[in-house]
């Protein structure tokens, strides 16, 4: 059963229909216990984190799927805040989603990718995701893979629209 099969299982369809939980899932990876990231974040699960976690503890599949379902709840809702009006395409929806999942709201919102998006300059928004590829100033491997596969998925529809008016 995959990723989206559980969490419909545990009727949380509202999660699958994000989109996001896709690229999440396979850049966050899934484990089971705490651990530091490589930003030197106390993290779990699917990079879940939080002043309620603690050092050593463990958790159940169930558990991580529930808290990967409110993450994705809670930066959807952050998404769709930060972008209005902007009505995002699904490649962009599911793009700034993992997006924002990774690196916070707040660095969405100050960042030049939000400013090109809400001045209308929407490929030059998706082509600002590679710029964000450091942690702790050190350029990272699977940063430039996930950043990448974003930039993909956001600029699909674009193109092609961009294609079809011209």
């Amino acid at each position: 059963m995959n990723i989206s099969q559980k969490l419909m299982a545990l009727g949380l369809a509202s999660v699958v229909a994000f989109g996001g939980a896709a690229l999440v899932v396979p850049n966050e990876g899934r484990v089971l216990e705490t651990y530091i990231d490589p930003a030197g974040v106390l993290t779990s699960c699917y990079g879940h984190t939080g002043p309620e976690l603690k050092t050593r503890q463990f958790f159940t599949e169930r558990q991580c799927l529930e808290s990967l379902a409110d993450d994705l709840s809670q930066f959807d809702r952050q998404l769709r805040r930060l972008t209005y009006p902007i009505t995002l395409t699904d490649g962009e929806h599911a793009a700034y989603l993992s997006f924002i999942y990774n690196v916070g709201a707040g660095a969405f919102k100050d960042s030049t990718l939000r400013a090109k998006l809400l001045a209308g300059q929407r490929i030059g928004a998706c082509n600002e995701l590679p710029r964000w590829v450091y942690a702790k100033g050190k350029k990272l491997p699977g940063l430039i893979k996930r950043r990448e596969s974003e930039r993909q998925i956001c600029l699909g529809e674009l193109i092609d629209v961009a294609k079809i008016n011209h």
